[in-house]
């Protein structure tokens, strides 16, 4: 499907366009700050992910004849703003936190410097894919952290909608899993993809032997098969006569998962085939990976929990103007006084801070760009803050399948580098503060 990402936005976004561009301050330099107040309940850390996916869609952020029809027969804005939007770039600068970088409570996740006519149009897309990309990465990230050393694999297409199935899948490799059953995602990214059969595979033939013989001749000795369609022991007893003792794997879709992998590892060892791998499925969360550990299972396929946050499928982030060229030409801060949704004015620094290797607190400074440049932290302070975007230029680094996988490398580091209670399934506040000073 040909679209426009221009349009996967709200229409207060081109409402307040219009307007500004009739009162003239819709050309007024502007900082934006996206950053969520607060962790899902319970939640010890988050992961970033999304930002090369902004990217990318930065890249088509425009409005064709067709699109700008629409916004002129809708009546959304007016003639002179179709004019403003005919040869629309974004021209701006953008910098944040890198995809797999842990984030907290008022981290400054991505600031977008540009004019207001053209930073309040990246609003809607902008938290869109944050809010949903970073939710899976976090959930994921979760989960690898249960299952310890055994792979986990992307497998919830079917529990989300169509286009978030790819999503999810990109967000679940930054979070640390190893791979998609979404063919477009990995073809898109370059992930590797994983999948053999379903259960009506086996039903469509005349006996599970027959259905084994089929996929073992189509897809080699090495595939895996599905044993829980019918009775598991003698589903298991049938494939090793199928494939023979070098059969790759066998995958449980149901019941007692870690009962049935102990029966199902005796059996197979018992049959000579002792390196033929377990793989386990079925509404896995990080709770039942944590609860399989002791379970002889080799990796996990991860669907409905994966694609919704595990119960927390938005990070709650928002994106909020918080410094502006006045009517004078000088850059003011500013700065929402609602209460429960107070903002910090200035544009923001970002560091965290370490002690023996370990992290210690996110530190947020704030403040004008002359009091930031002169800023300088402290010697084991870290630097989170990387250029995407650079009046308008992109920095490709950080788009396709390399910076995918740098983020996926990327985050693993940086969770070891937080104490270790960030790896604790028990509810908790963040792991680490977030203090925020004002130059």
């Amino acid at each position: 499907m040909d679209y426009s990402p221009a349009l996967m936005t709200d229409m207060y976004e081109y409402t307040m366009l219009d307007a500004t561009l009739r009162d003239g301050t819709a050309n007024r330099k502007c900082v934006f700050e996206v950053f969520t107040r607060h962790l899902p309940e319970g939640r010890r850390y988050g992961v970033v992910a999304g930002t090369g996916r902004i990217l990318d869609l930065l890249e088509r952020f425009h409005l064709d004849d067709e699109d700008l029809r629409f916004l002129a027969d809708r009546h959304v804005v007016s003639p002179e703003t179709i004019k403003w939007l005919e040869n629309f770039h974004f021209s701006g600068s953008i910098k944040g936190y890198r995809e797999g970088e842990m984030f907290f409570p008022n981290s400054p996740i991505l600031q977008v410097e540009g004019t207001f006519g053209e930073c309040t149009l990246l609003e809607t897309l902008i938290l869109s894919v944050l809010n949903y990309d970073s939710a899976v990465a976090s959930a994921a990230s979760r989960m690898v952290s249960a299952a310890k050393d055994r792979p986990c694999m992307d497998m919830g297409g079917r529990r989300t909608n169509e286009w978030a199935a790819v999503a999810a899948a990109r967000a679940a490799v930054i979070g640390g899993f190893k791979g998609t059953a979404n063919l477009l995602a990995a073809q898109m990214y370059g992930l590797k993809a994983i999948g053999t059969a379903a259960h009506c595979f086996t039903l469509v033939h005349d006996s599970e032997r027959e259905a084994f013989a089929s996929q073992i001749a189509a897809l080699g000795e090495n595939t895996t098969l599905l044993v829980d369609t019918f009775n598991i022991e003698e589903a298991v007893k049938t494939a090793v006569e199928v494939a023979g003792p070098q059969l790759g794997g066998i995958r449980i879709d149901s019941g007692d998962l870690a009962s049935l992998a102990q029966r199902v590892r005796n059996q197979l060892d018992a049959l000579g085939a002792t390196n033929t791998k377990i793989t386990v499925t079925n509404d896995l969360d990080e709770y039942a990976l944590a609860a399989l550990q002791t379970a002889p299972v080799d990796s996990y396929g991860v669907g409905t929990m994966l694609v919704t946050g595990s119960g927390a499928p938005t990070c709650a982030m928002v994106y909020k103007l918080t410094e502006r060229e006045g009517a004078d030409g000088v850059m003011q801060p500013v700065a929402k006084k609602s209460s429960h949704k107070a903002t910090v004015p200035g544009r923001k620094l970002a560091y965290r801070s370490y002690e023996y290797n370990l992290a210690t607190a996110e530190h947020v400074i704030s403040g004008s760009e002359d009091k930031l440049a002169a800023f300088t932290p402290d010697e084991d302070w870290k630097d989170l803050l990387v250029d995407f975007v650079d009046h308008g230029t992109i920095d490709a680094r950080y788009q396709g399948h390399d910076a995918i996988i740098a983020a996926h490398e990327y985050r693993a580091k940086a969770l070891a580098e937080l104490p270790i209670a960030a790896q604790s399934l028990m509810k908790g506040e963040p792991v680490i503060s977030t203090e925020t000073t004002v130059l």
